[in-house]
């Protein structure tokens, strides 16, 4: 199959092309590279940099024709969509409909969209989520991958096009920035490998799915053997994690010697959340296979690596 993946220079959809092309598909990857790196880029993958919103993403499909979309690309930070939530919707409603409108005309066979299951159900009413739970975002964020969600059932009923939504929980592992907003693992590794405070929101005590990116991206390739897509489909380990926990896990691994520093919650950030995985078991037969302590090393193994390639790597002149 051809597949477009969009934000595929990203951290996760990077590894979802790397994952298709190693199955035998052919992948074009749409990136603007404001969060990807071109370093992410499988070297078989053909790339256009180009914004999902952009009229040009209509010549892009004229070209190549793909079967599935996995639409991937999105405005990710809270705190930026709560500070300016005109952008979010810009990226994430827009942007989405632009693709949308563009599979339909070209005759997609199956959309692959990437939703949120931490900040589209907002607080729990109860645990573990499941699809069924209400869904109450409180961010802009959530609001707008929700969006999206609505659309796609409307253009199914409509058009028929079919269509996959993951609700993805806190997805951690190689590539994550650990200078960036998103991605408290990752941050973690940077600041304790770099020995340099590390700061908790809040209280330390709130829960978070976390689920490694190899059981991510498997779930991804086995959604292409769905035609007729699976609908709404939860992505999580069923269990929560707490932020103290993280980093007492990783205090070890790295070496730390300080203690975090804590400071006030962010807005817009449940308390609470984690996500039943039953649906994925049973249409997709997925459950997340890598421990949180194996994924864990593996991924202080990565940063730890790359730091000390960026130590020793000589400069250009």
């Amino acid at each position: 199959m051809k597949i477009i993946i969009t934000g595929g220079a990203g951290f996760i959809g990077s590894h979802v092309a790397d994952l298709y092309i190693a199955a035998g598909h052919q992948v074009v990857i749409i990136d603007n590279l404001s969060t990807g790196s071109a370093e992410n880029i499988h070297s078989e993958a053909k790339f256009y940099r180009e914004d999902i919103s952009s009229p040009h993403v209509a010549e892009i499909f004229d070209i190549e024709k793909p079967d599935v979309v996995n639409h991937h690309a999105a405005q990710m930070n809270v705190r930026r969509s709560i500070a300016d939530p005109l952008f979010d919707a810009q990226v994430n409603i827009i942007g989405s409909l632009n693709l949308i409108q563009n599979a339909i005309r070209t005759n997609v066979k199956h959309f692959i969209y990437i939703s949120s299951g931490g900040a589209a159900y907002g607080e729990p009413e109860y645990l573990p989520c499941d699809e069924h739970h209400p869904v109450n975002p409180i961010c802009p964020y959530g609001v707008s991958k929700h969006t999206v969600e609505h659309y796609l059932y409307l253009y199914h009923q409509m058009n028929h096009l079919p269509y996959t939504v993951f609700r993805y929980p806190n997805v951690y592992g190689p590539r994550q920035d650990p200078l960036g907003e998103a991605g408290v693992i990752a941050i973690f590794c940077g600041q304790m490998l770099r020995d340099e405070p590390v700061y908790i929101n809040d209280d330390g005590n709130q829960e978070r799915d976390f689920v490694f990116i190899d059981d991510i991206a498997s779930a991804n390739l086995k959604a292409l053997h769905r035609n007729q897509g699976c609908g709404i489909v939860n992505l999580g380990s069923g269990k929560g994690t707490s932020v103290n926990t993280l980093f007492d896990h990783l205090k070890k691994m790295t070496g730390y010697s300080r203690e975090a520093i804590y400071r006030p919650a962010i807005k817009g950030e449940v308390r609470k959340i984690f996500l039943n995985y039953a649906k994925a078991q049973f249409e997709l037969g997925w459950y997340p296979r890598v421990t949180l302590q194996e994924g864990l090393q593996r991924t202080v193994e990565y940063h730890r690596e790359k730091m000390s390639q960026s130590i020793f790597e000589p400069l250009k002149i």
